[in-house]
């Protein structure tokens, strides 16, 4: 496995930018996503790891080894990059057995036949493969025929592993088993991992690390729990998880990680590293209800999330909150809330790899 270093790189398509400055180092062995709507430039990013795609401006490299460099006039196309592939599609062949898909791109190398099959062994027990090993694709479920895709990416051992929204595909259910299938894998093997998909939830599960993407280009790249505690702009604040952005400005100076912000006509302790925050993100779990509160605002619609009910509120001045009752209330009900430990930034068009 290797890492993977991305210096300014930059695609345009037609003389429109698909990728602006893109700056990222991704550790050997750690789980990273590309999350974003679509047409952010995701996908794209991924085929020039691949080298399905060669970059307008900018470097790539593979642990120590250059593949794509415009200033060096540098390009190894994707057989000479040893990348495994993960396909949204699967790609399978439904001629073969599943033994035999794994066992292709092996026999494309010309590996010899006893170490094909030691390889195909390994992989198939990685997979948790071993019982359909002489079966048709056709008659595997959908996350079988995903692993079976895994399963022969992984064969070659590669340099890392980008997989394309592999389980846009799965249902619901599905979809949550496989996640803690990739997730137990990439325990396993320690392979270093690019996964794209525009679902937060599959993103916040599985990765060590997420690059989040709007427009071409990379607006904040942290750990889940940063993304979600401590977003650095309103497109990141908004886009993960829930809650409402409100522009305030800063009353007293920047102590110990907190600053008094002023919003809603009141003045409220803020987490912040910046001295000069421009707005607020109040989350849910930010919210108190409370009847001495000064800002008071209305029910608009009360959800039952299992255990716990989401509520939806509208201040006085118009702006939409959103709080977790462990009781539903009723629409229109006029409620006090106090909002305790939310947080500041600075909103910026930075990026951060």
């Amino acid at each position: 496995m290797a890492e993977l270093i991305m210096e300014n790189v930059q695609k345009n398509f037609d003389g429109v930018a698909a990728l602006t400055g893109i700056n990222a180092h991704i550790s050997d062995g750690e789980f990273v996503a590309l999350l974003g709507p679509s047409g952010c430039g995701k996908t794209t990013l991924l085929r020039l790891l691949a080298g399905f795609e060669k970059p307008t401006e900018g470097q790539l490299k593979i642990g120590k080894e250059v593949v794509a460099s415009t200033s060096a006039d540098t390009f190894l196309p994707p057989e000479e990059r040893n990348i495994g592939i993960v396909f949204q599609s699967y790609a399978l062949w439904p001629h073969m057995s599943v033994k035999r898909n794994i066992s292709y791109p092996l026999e494309v190398r010309r590996l010899p036949r006893e170490e094909r099959t030691q390889k195909v062994q390994e992989a198939l027990a990685l997979t948790e493969l071993e019982a359909y090993a002489d079966r048709s694709p056709a008659t595997l479920s959908g996350g079988q025929r995903q692993r079976v895709a895994l399963a022969r990416c992984l064969v070659t051992n590669p340099q890392a592993v980008l997989l394309d929204e592999p389980l846009a595909n799965l249902d619901l259910a599905l979809r949550s088993t496989m996640q803690e299938a990739f997730t137990h894998f990439h325990h396993r093997t320690g392979a270093t991992m690019i996964y794209v998909t525009h679902d937060q939830t599959e993103a916040m599960a599985m990765a060590d690390r997420v690059a989040v993407m709007e427009k071409g280009a990379i607006r904040q790249f942290a750990s889940p729990e940063q993304l979600y505690n401590e977003p650095e702009n309103s497109f990141v604040a908004d886009f993960v998880g829930e809650g409402t952005v409100v522009s305030a400005r800063p009353t007293e100076e920047l102590r110990h990680n907190q600053i008094g912000m002023q919003l809603f006509g009141q003045t409220y302790i803020t987490r912040a590293k910046t001295t000069t925050p421009t707005h607020v993100c109040i989350r849910p779990e930010h919210l108190r209800f409370s009847d001495d509160a000064p800002l008071r605002a209305k029910v608009r619609n009360t959800t039952y999330l299992g255990g716990k009910f989401r509520v939806k509120l509208e201040t006085m001045c118009g702006h939409i909150l959103v709080a977790l009752s462990p009781d539903r209330l009723q629409n229109d009900m006029a409620i006090g809330l106090d909002i305790v430990s939310p947080w500041a930034f600075s909103d910026n068009e930075l990026q951060h790899g």
